[in-house]
């Protein structure tokens, strides 16, 4: 029942050809991509293609998911990496896979080729870093307190250690919480405002004691101020708390327990 081989079962097939890929740019020598919770072998709250290990859904739902994903989406790599995340700025050079959670930090970079980058979210935003004249490729996971943080900042500067350019580098920002539903405590917008000096642009009233902010708004301030062209910066995908039937969306679940969906880079 679980096996994900695209020629095992109806179910696999239908799960395959219903895998929903938003692409930012044209593979080429990269392979990238923002995949949604549609399709996959998780049922109930975590219906669909959840790639959270220890979130509370069946470990052979999320085993077949990722045994899907290797045999279709990253079929070229040939090795696949992920970390543990947990909210810091740590960005790690990385030049092997690992299918285990010994990896902790929020972002990746390398220039080894086949070796995919993976990142997870449900609300926070994941960005895919590309300069495709160095041959250097970086993932990063933001959420508020990455973001807050500046994890943006430390993700460019690991590539620029490894040879990028900052006027060379492509950034694609995936589904994200979009302003329209990410609120805030106004105490957390003020503490936005004093430590980036780009934050009050992408701060609006909200309800009393609250407001609502850009993520991927600031994300693209930060980039900018880094030196990363604005017509190389872009937004894929939607809202994920106004699209929760796409995506998975902690804020939709209220903050119970949900899936995690995957954005993926790789050099080819």
């Amino acid at each position: 029942m679980w096996s994900a081989k695209v020629d095992s079962s109806d179910m696999s097939v239908r799960a395959v050809s219903g895998l929903e890929i938003l692409k930012p740019w044209e593979d080429g020598p990269v392979l990238a991509g923002f995949l949604g919770r549609t399709g996959g072998f998780s049922q109930g709250r975590y219906r669909g293609l959840n790639f959270a290990k220890n979130s509370g859904d069946d470990p052979r739902a999320v085993a077949a998911n990722w045994q899907l994903l290797r045999e279709t989406v990253l079929k070229p790599c040939r090795e696949v990496v992920r970390l543990k995340q947990v909210h810091s700025t740590r960005v790690l050079v990385v030049e092997r896979g690992t299918d285990t959670d010994e990896l902790c930090g929020d972002g990746m970079v390398t220039v080894k080729r086949r070796l995919a980058l993976t990142i997870l979210t449900a609300d926070c935003v994941p960005a895919l870093l590309y300069d495709a004249y160095r041959n250097v490729i970086g993932a990063l996971h933001a959420g508020w307190r990455g973001i807050l943080a500046n994890i943006v900042e430390h993700g460019v500067g690991a590539m620029l250690r490894l040879g990028a350019e900052p006027e060379r580098i492509r950034v694609a920002m995936g589904p994200a919480i979009g302003r329209c539903c990410f609120e805030i405590d106004e105490q957390l917008a003020e503490k936005f405002a004093r430590t980036l000096p780009s934050a009050s642009d992408h701060l609006y009233p909200g309800r009393v004691g609250k407001a609502y902010l850009d993520l991927r708004g600031l994300m693209r301030s930060q980039l900018l101020a880094l030196g990363i062209p604005a017509k190389q910066i872009t937004e894929v995908g939607p809202c994920t708390r106004c699209n929760s039937d796409r995506f998975f969306s902690r804020r939709a679940a209220g903050g119970g327990p949900t899936g995690l969906q995957l954005s993926f880079i790789a050099l080819l």
